[in-house]
């Protein structure tokens, strides 16, 4: 397998982290930007040049989650052209017409991160039976994503823009700051960023380069405070409204910067072939509590999580019918939604909760 990126960076970090960052947030910052996913990315065979090698058209990588279906050409490109294309064949293929299928079809979301994508295809398998050859649970199974690779004829009235490094640095670009705008209630912290800080947070993307995206990254990304600050969670309480921090009240939640002082973390929910859902969640309760992704599904999805916590019934069978995935990994229903966004949010500014179905 490829390993996509594993050179385009210092082993060594050389990235010093501000006093206001604590060391365990860089660490699982760190941990959901190294994550990887493995894909298997075949030639559409009916579009390969002439005298192309037909046996070795599928090429496997281990994708970055943070970067993007374009960023990955270029190294599918020199693979195909030192391997499967002939010299008048290569010079025949034109880039710029290249454009990815899912494995059913599907027209891939190619602004989405790879791993949000990954991400999505694991839930939906969730609700579609199982193959019979697999003996680990459909939540467990670690499975390729099969992709197919056309080579002409992008079907532009689908795909909205081309699906080109720089169209997508223009959709990364956007993402940030409408997360900057929820966090914060504006975009001064994004529009503050000199034009070379802010093509230097997509360099880090496409370079993988942790250490560069962090610099700059961490100038609009809220800051995390120790958890004895915060007050245990008070559960399935009847609504909630956004703290009075939002309105300019001082809280004991640490600096002005801090994850449990923005007005809204960027959340969105994803179901199995289903619609994204998207609503304004405070990293406080009216309560005083802390926002737990738990409460958070409570709420937005009740028949899928009646409970908001991991308690199981007294046949010791959780009443959830449903599991939440961010950055690949299942995650506890207790955990705070402003630690989420401050560490487990994706390069984008945007925690992407993608909800699997039990089997």
């Amino acid at each position: 397998m490829s390993a996509y990126g594993s050179t385009r960076h210092m082993p060594a970090s050389s990235f010093t982290p501000s006093s206001s960052t604590p060391a365990a947030t860089t660490l699982f910052r760190r941990l959901s930007w190294e994550g990887t996913v493995p894909l298997e990315i075949r030639v559409a065979p009916q579009e390969l040049p002439a005298n192309s090698d037909r046996g070795l058209e599928c090429y496997y990588i281990q994708a970055p989650r943070v970067s993007y279906l374009p960023l990955l050409v270029p190294e599918i490109k020199r693979f195909l052209m030192d391997i499967v294309f002939d010299e008048m064949g290569g010079r025949a293929v034109k880039e710029e017409d290249w454009w990815f299928e899912g494995e059913e079809g599907a027209l891939l979301k190619w602004h989405w991160p790879i791993g949000l994508i990954y991400d999505n295809y694991t839930i939906s398998s969730t609700i579609r039976p199982a193959a019979p050859s697999s003996s680990l649970p459909n939540t467990l199974a670690v499975q390729p994503l099969r992709l197919t690779l056309h080579l002409t004829s992008p079907p532009t009235d689908k795909l909205l823009m081309a699906p080109s490094a720089e169209a997508c640095k223009q959709a990364f670009m956007g993402q940030l700051k409408e997360a900057d705008f929820l966090r914060w209630g504006n975009t001064k912290r994004m529009t503050g960023l000199r034009k070379a800080e802010q093509d230097g947070m997509w360099e880090g993307i496409r370079e993988h380069n942790f250490d560069d995206y962090w610099r700059i990254a961490s100038k609009v990304v809220p800051s995390t405070v120790p958890s004895s600050t915060v007050p245990q969670s008070t559960l399935n309480q009847p609504g909630h409204t956004r703290p009075p921090s939002a309105d300019g009240g001082e809280r004991d939640r640490g600096d002005k910067d801090g994850a449990y002082n923005v007005r809204s973390i960027p959340v969105r929910l994803y179901l199995p072939d289903g619609p994204v859902m998207q609503d304004l969640c405070p990293p406080v309760l009216d309560d005083g509590s802390a926002h737990t992704l738990g409460y958070c599904l409570f709420t937005h999805l009740p028949l899928l999580f009646p409970n908001s916590t991991e308690q199981s019934s007294p046949n010791g069978i959780s009443p959830n019918l449903a599991y939440a995935l961010v950055q690949g990994v299942h995650t506890p229903l207790d955990a705070e939604m402003a630690w989420l966004g401050a560490c487990m949010a994706g390069a984008d500014g945007w925690v992407c909760i993608c909800i699997g179905i039990k089997s």
